[in-house]
């Protein structure tokens, strides 16, 4: 059944159409009047501005154009009332009977209700989160970035795409030599060697003894004291791959896989950054040339060096950008140029999670990749800011494991890894967190998570103590009442939030709409406490068959974006 939004589309479209047909208005005017709620409910349930839209086409004043339409829209048996407000704004009151068909339709879909159903017909997206350096255990900051990419890869798969989802293995450059050298250090302590102090430059936590202890008990001293060119490529890929299987554990405590993983290294070794530099200084986009100066003062030392120079400038960056060094080797830059060519390649669309540290890359990625696919791949960078980690409001800072962050695996311990993914997801993503541990677990109604829980858990406990009452599908939904009705509404919106979610980018938007959902039922549950007349399961059948229905069909949508969130639904709190 479609939403009740299209429902309405379609009426309205219906009443332009009659205006065209008796040459009110003339056809192919190509407007797509909008359809929404209200923002003060008391003036309806939904609104359009078609009058708005099509009064130039009409040659009409707003008002007047938007008086003829509500005509038209009156007779339809789902509209019980339509009003032209302000400057032309058609405000519609829809019949009892309109919202009783979208609870209907929601329980026949289930938790499937606002799912695209034509998902193998959707777009390949592309979706690169994560991607933390192999050089440690996750912190807190990745966890964020973790959720919110594998959240949204969840809803663009609930609205129809089929998505990839993609962790970029920055295993090449001078991190993970730095890296071999920590694990060097921690396999000549396996042996018996007395290291000291870490030195400065060398990774210190602990989570690398294991690895020494293995490569010490693989090799026996073979390694201990020979030159470094001997041992270095050696350890640097032992080392990744473990750090590989370490984040790999990370993520998994929060139910978060991917698809692809892509090694840096490899691009390299398949000469993927020489091909992208090729295929651009074929289109005159690089050149040979000279950065400017460094701002500021000027150093002594400083010398203009002939440089490969991809023209950013052309898509709107600040400064053309060097995708090789002086030593020929590739920059940062250069690498990621060819990595996105390649995902272009493959998808019809690229969104990439980043930490809000690589804000100042987000311009030559976009110039980039808007540059190897002539602009014909959408690209969307979405930044994730800091989490502040708290107890009680007093600021946690270290970790046990690795000495001087707060890692992920810290946090899903303390926590659980449904907690841990909603409060994630309780913010934009660019606005700063703050993640309090006795907050996120205290049961009251401050707290997001809790409170969605409970909603869904009261849901279940009538469910199992409705056992043997008549189906609720099958239930006299005109019994239900006005304030009933108000959450069907907040239900009949789910749909809308999925697919602007989606196409924002910005699935947070399901934690807020969930919270806002809890809300609504828990305000009636609440009139039941007032009035035990007005409790879900009364001795009257039809209206608790009804009011069960109403529970039954809040439980689906709670679960379905409680999936999308990575978020298991409670069946019951203690």
């Amino acid at each position: 059944m479609a939403s009740i939004f299209e429902e309405v589309g379609a009426l309205v479209a219906e009443a332009v159409a009659a205006l065209e047909t008796d040459g009110t208005l003339a056809p192919g005017h190509g407007v797509t009047p909008v359809i929404e709620p209200p923002r003060d409910p008391a003036h309806g349930d939904l609104a359009t501005n078609a009058a708005l839209a099509l009064a130039k086409a009409a040659g009409m004043p707003p008002r007047q154009l938007a008086s003829l339409l509500a005509m038209t829209l009156a007779r339809a048996p789902q509209v019980e009332r339509a009003e032209v407000a302000g400057p032309g704004f058609l405000n519609l009151v829809l019949a009892p009977a309109a919202w009783e068909a979208q609870l209907r339709a929601v329980l026949a879909a289930g938790d499937s209700y606002g799912r695209v159903p034509t998902r193998a017909a959707g777009l390949p997206v592309n979706v690169e989160y994560v991607s933390a350096n192999p050089t440690g255990p996750m912190h807190v900051g990745h966890c964020r970035g973790a959720v919110v990419g594998d959240a949204l890869a969840n809803l663009l798969e609930f609205a129809g795409h089929r998505v990839t989802r993609e962790y970029y293995v920055n295993d090449a450059g001078a991190q993970v030599d730095t890296l071999a050298r920590s694990v060097h250090l921690r396999y000549r302590q396996a042996l018996g060697d007395a290291i000291g102090a870490i030195p400065d430059g060398l990774y210190p936590g602990d989570y690398l003894v294991p690895v020494g202890e293995a490569l010490a008990a693989e090799f026996g001293d073979r390694f201990r004291a020979s030159p470094e060119a001997e041992w270095l490529p050696l350890f640097r890929g032992r080392a990744v791959a473990a750090m590989m299987d370490l984040i790999r554990a990370d993520l998994a405590t929060l139910g978060i896989r991917h698809d692809i993983f892509t090694s840096e290294a490899e691009l390299h070794a398949r000469g993927a950054p020489a091909a992208a530099e090729a295929r651009l200084r074929a289109a005159g986009l690089v050149y040979d040339g000279t950065l400017p100066p460094p701002k500021g003062e000027l150093m002594e030392d400083w010398e203009p060096v002939v440089l490969p120079l991809f023209r950013s400038t052309a898509f709107g960056d600040d400064v053309d950008r060097p995708i090789r060094k002086s030593d020929g080797s590739w920059t940062y830059f250069g690498a990621d140029m060819a990595y996105h060519a390649e995902k272009a390649a493959r998808s019809s669309a690229l969104i990439d999670i980043w930490g809000a540290d690589h804000s100042g890359t987000v311009k030559r990625i976009e110039a980039a990749v808007a540059a190897l696919t002539g602009g014909e791949v959408p690209f969307d960078v979405k930044l994730v800011q800091m989490v502040r980690i708290f107890r009680g409001g007093e600021p946690v800072r270290m970790s046990k494991r690795a000495g001087n962050f707060v890692t992920l695996a810290d946090v899903v311990e303390e926590v659980g890894p449904d907690v841990t993914r909603f409060m994630m997801l309780t913010k934009r993503p660019e606005s700063p967190l703050d993640f309090d541990y006795v907050r996120a677990v205290e049961q009251s109604r401050e707290n997001p998570v809790f409170y969605v829980h409970y909603a869904h858990a009261r849901i279940r406990s009538v469910e199992r103590r409705a056992e043997g009452l008549a189906l609720a599908e099958a239930a006299p939904l005109d019994r239900l009442d006005e304030a009933e009705r108000g959450l069907i509404k907040i239900m009949a919106q789910w749909p809308r939030v999925v697919e602007q979610a989606a196409a924002a980018r910005e699935p947070h938007r399901v934690a807020f709409y969930l919270h806002d959902l809890a809300s609504a039922f828990h305000a009636l549950w609440n009139r039941g406490n007032d009035d035990p007349a007005l409790r879900i399961l009364v001795d009257d059948p039809d209206l608790a068959s009804a009011r069960l229905a109403l529970a039954r069909g809040c439980g689906h949508v709670l679960r379905a974006g409680l999936s999308i969130m990575g978020v298991t639904a409670a069946e019951e709190l203690r």
